[in-house]
């Protein structure tokens, strides 16, 4: 029981890493917010925590309007009177390379994966600070490590997500807040968002060959789970990790070693 006493915020609640994220931070004792886009995307997360006992709050959010964060952290507060952990999980995967990308596309990358992520760990700030800190972890990519020609807009998205975390890092430790700002960059994982991504790219027919391709090319043979990435995450939201801020944990079956 890591997160006994804890209260933890999740985006992108409703399924892959923010659904098993939500799930084993419930049964490690934390009370749960997840946020999505519509509360029905949510539904199977709330219902699989409460089946076990768990507390959890379901909120419809999106996490590129502005408002919608002071009305988050106000819900958190009123019904669990504090937040500890934030895990800024919502993202989008759009293909397209630097010439066949268009702004629409771009812009829509980077208004999800970095000014939500932006806007998310803003307000985890202004709120930890008022209370005893806390951790707050926003969810990279391996491809905000590495280049990818397909995802140019992601890949920028995530190379921003990872050093904006840095900045927010060392502004927390200098005004000693006791707030720990951390990412996490995930290699290939089975999530619903992964395989929607590659069938749009490259129609259902070649889909599977795809997939088969990408795992060839990472160490351990095999995708990771939604779950693998969630007790990573757990490790970051916990005191296991109390001497970590302004540092990527990746995990990605020995992808970024080659």
């Amino acid at each position: 029981m890591r997160l006994t006493g804890k209260v933890a915020f999740i985006s992108g609640g409703g399924t892959g890493i923010g659904r098993a994220t939500a799930e084993i931070f419930a049964e490690q004792g934390a009370k749960v917010v997840i946020s999505g886009l519509s509360l029905d995307d949510l539904t199977d997360c709330v219902a699989a925590i409460k089946v076990k006992g768990g507390e959890v709050l379901p909120l419809q959010q999106d996490v590129t309007q502005e408002d919608s964060w002071p009305k988050a952290m106000a819900a958190t507060l009123e019904a669990f009177g504090q937040l500890d952990i934030m895990v800024n999980n919502a993202g989008v995967a759009l293909s397209g390379n630097v010439e066949d990308e268009t702004l629409d596309g771009w812009r829509k990358t980077q208004s999800v994966n970095v000014e939500g992520v932006f806007l998310g760990t803003q307000a985890a700030i202004k709120t930890m600070k008022a209370g005893s800190g806390g951790s707050i972890i926003n969810v990279s990519s391996i491809e905000g490590l590495i280049g990818e020609p397909t995802v140019a807009a992601y890949n920028a998205s995530k190379g921003a997500v990872r050093i904006f975390s840095k900045s927010a890092a060392l502004h927390c430790a200098q005004n000693n807040y006791g707030i720990r700002v951390n990412t996490l960059h995930p290699g290939f994982i089975e999530t619903p968002m992964t395989t929607t991504n590659i069938v749009e790219q490259f129609g259902e027919e070649m889909a599977e060959q795809v997939m088969a391709g990408v795992r060839a090319k990472i160490p351990m043979d095999r995708p990771g789970q939604p779950i693998e990435m969630a007790k990573s995450i757990l490790f970051l939201a916990s005191d296991d990790s109390s001497y970590m801020t302004g540092a990527e944990l990746v995990v990605d079956g020995g992808y970024t070693a080659q």
